[in-house]
């Protein structure tokens, strides 16, 4: 009986984890979420490999912001939202899908809206300053994944992703 109620236990532990509305190609934008409050992550520079832009768009309030990692402001941010931002939105829908994405930041978008562009254009939104480094710090935490060698003893650093075959 004991042995039953673990397993009971065991399965409802684990995580489900939910694959993403379409397949996304990392490159331009390596790491999107939605987390603390934000639609947040980063966004490669179409200029200079070596630099990476933080943007997020703050849920409720539709506050953004994008600068590089060490705090820098984009260039782009004339009084809306710079082309890293609609770079987010896009992939952001493509790995969570509109509805969700509209929904966290509580955004009015058309029912037809596919595209980060018109998930801005639905937001009452204004520049407002966040610092980069928490979302940074996630990102590098995120790389470091990577790095971690493959084994089939459990793993800390892993302990929150779901055992095989567990989300199905």
């Amino acid at each position: 009986m004991a042995d039953v109620d673990h397993v009971g236990w065991a399965g409802r532990s684990a995580v489900r984890v939910v694959p993403p509305a379409r397949p996304r190609k990392l490159a331009k934008v390596p790491f999107v979420e939605l987390a603390d409050g934000r639609l947040q992550g980063v966004v490669s520079s179409g200029s200079d490999i070596e630099r990476v832009y933080v943007s997020s768009i703050t849920s409720g309030t539709h506050a953004y912001h994008c600068s590089t990692n060490n705090n820098r402001p984009c260039g782009g941010l004339r009084g809306t939202p710079c082309k890293h931002l609609e770079a987010l939105a896009d992939e952001a829908i493509v790995q969570y899908g509109i509805d969700q994405v509209a929904r966290y930041v509580r955004a009015d978008v058309a029912e037809d809206a596919t595209s980060g562009a018109e998930l801005l254009a639905g937001l009452d939104a204004r520049h407002e300053p966040t610092p980069a480094a928490v979302v940074f710090s996630r990102f590098l935490r995120h790389l470091s994944y990577l790095e971690v060698p493959g084994t089939t003893t459990p793993s800390p650093e892993l302990h929150w992703f779901p055992a095989t075959g567990a989300g199905r």
